[in-house]
């Protein structure tokens, strides 16, 4: 009578509080359901139909594209100022400072063409005064430079935190 009694006092209590936890497995199939289904989850944040999610454990450049890969995204590739604007939030929302961080420019060394890591094309830009085309500093872009939070390039194996971006 006893082990009825306790059990019956556990069922009540699992109902009450909702304490049941999916399988790890279930869990990432609910997550992998949510993702296909057009949504940002956790940490990610939803702008104009992609999740962006700002990482602050700086790594050098080619390190954080893997890491952003292994999320299904790439370093964020930026298209108007909108976007812009957003990735600052996020970098300030988060680091609660405006600091260098890493996006996905890159400069492909054969054809001397500024490129974005996931592919789309480099159209808006909002480089530094002191980023004229001659003046590179390096093949890999970061953002917040200096006073007007412009874009800067830097050598690639510099260590920065970094943002990424997927599709919805």
């Amino acid at each position: 009578m006893k082990l009825l009694a306790v059990s019956a006092l556990l069922c009540a209590a699992v109902a009450l509080t909702g304490a049941f936890v999916l399988p790890e497995d279930d869990q990432q199939e609910l997550v992998d359901f949510l993702e296909q289904r057009g949504t940002c989850t956790g940490t990610w944040s939803e702008f104009n139909g992609r999740c962006f999610r700002y990482f602050p454990k700086a790594m050098p450049w080619a390190d954080a594209e893997l890491n952003c890969q292994s999320f299904g995204a790439n370093l964020a590739s930026i298209h108007n100022i909108e976007e812009y604007h957003e990735i600052q939030r996020l970098v300030l929302t988060n680091s609660y400072q405006t600091q260098l961080s890493w996006i996905g420019g890159f400069l492909a060394h054969d054809t001397e063409t500024w490129l974005w890591s996931d592919g789309s094309r480099f159209v808006y830009q909002n480089w530094c005064e002191h980023e004229a085309e001659e003046a590179h500093e390096g093949p890999c872009v970061d953002i917040n430079q200096g006073y007007g939070k412009c874009w800067g390039s830097a050598t690639c194996t510099e260590s920065l935190p970094f943002l990424c971006s997927k599709k919805m």
